[in-house]
């Protein structure tokens, strides 16, 4: 790095004291990340293997809920040594991989709602349309902006900043997100342009054409029969509910670098574990019980002998 400390590793001071609890901590987190991997990759699973749910909706949802085990994954696995290890440290390498990863994933469930809302726009008011205009091209299509856009954007701001003056090695989260910025000596007014145009992009932008899109669909339903608001129903407000969800979510990732020197650590630590646990275990259950396909091919695969 050109001037500044010569860090190498980065002490991560998010994680409470809990030694007279350590292993039981470690043993509901894990748990905790086997039940996001299972639930998630089960409803995958059903995805793929029932032709009936091979349609464009059920394709996002299932594209949804990987990126829900591919969150998880940035974290947890470092997160469950942490807990064990007297220091919990990070190469400094490996910290900016985990930022790069954290919010490319974020920014691409922002991304995948947004497909999944322009989607049901198209199913509810343009019905005759569909099948011309999502075809597989444009699910594919779609799915790639949602994954690479995101990346690469985050990528490439990352590593334009990978050699910034660090004047602190302390990381106040017990993962590497947003406050690892505020390690550097200085933020540039480019920086700060740099994190607003992507935050625009990949979060800002999206909601607002989620908000239009469903806008859109709520005054077609309101013009139309019984019928179409409950389809209209159904298959919308599972999306809604995660969209809030993650929306909540994030704020608090964003606003937490506002509020850095004001905010408890423990306050802080529950927090942060609520944005890495209840989101990824959120998806799956909001998805299994509103989406009546889904979680009629669930009943019959964890029921068979009620199916007979």
């Amino acid at each position: 790095m050109d001037g500044g400390l010569n860090i190498t590793y980065i002490t991560l001071g998010g994680l409470v004291d809990m030694d007279k609890y350590k292993v039981l901590f470690f043993v509901f987190i894990f748990v905790i990340y086997l039940l996001i991997i299972v639930s998630n990759c089960t409803i995958v699973y059903l995805i793929w293997i029932q032709q009936s749910l091979h349609e464009p909706m059920y394709v996002f949802t299932a594209a949804l809920l990987i990126n829900s085990v591919l969150f998880s994954t940035v974290i947890y696995p470092k997160l469950l040594i942490d807990i064990l290890s007297e220091k919990q440290v990070i190469v400094y390498s490996a910290c900016l991989l985990q930022v790069t990863m954290f919010y490319s994933v974020g920014g691409s469930e922002f991304l995948l709602l947004a497909a999944m809302a322009y989607d049901r726009y198209v199913s509810i008011c343009k019905p005759l349309q569909y099948p011309s205009i999502m075809k597989k091209s444009t699910v594919g299509i779609l799915l790639a902006l949602a994954w690479i856009l995101p990346v690469s954007q985050v990528a490439a701001s990352t590593g334009l900043n990978a050699n910034k003056h660090l004047c602190s090695s302390k990381l106040k989260g017990f993962f590497c997100n947003n406050t690892f910025f505020k390690l550097q000596c200085a933020i540039s007014v480019g920086q700060v342009i740099d994190h607003m145009v992507i935050l625009v992009n990949v979060a800002l932008l999206p909601v607002l054409f989620i908000v239009f899109t469903y806008t859109r669909i709520l005054i077609i339903c309101f013009r139309s029969s019984r019928e179409v608001r409950k389809k209209a129903t159904q298959t919308c407000t599972p999306h809604i509910i995660v969209l809030i969800n993650f929306s909540c979510l994030c704020s608090f990732d964003v606003i937490i670098v506002h509020l850095d020197s004001d905010f408890p650590k423990t306050l802080r630590f529950i927090m942060t574990l609520k944005l890495i646990l209840y989101h990824p275990l959120f998806n799956p259950v909001i998805y299994a019980i509103k989406m009546k396909e889904i979680s009629k091919h669930l009943k019959r695969l964890l029921f068979p002998a009620k199916q007979i």
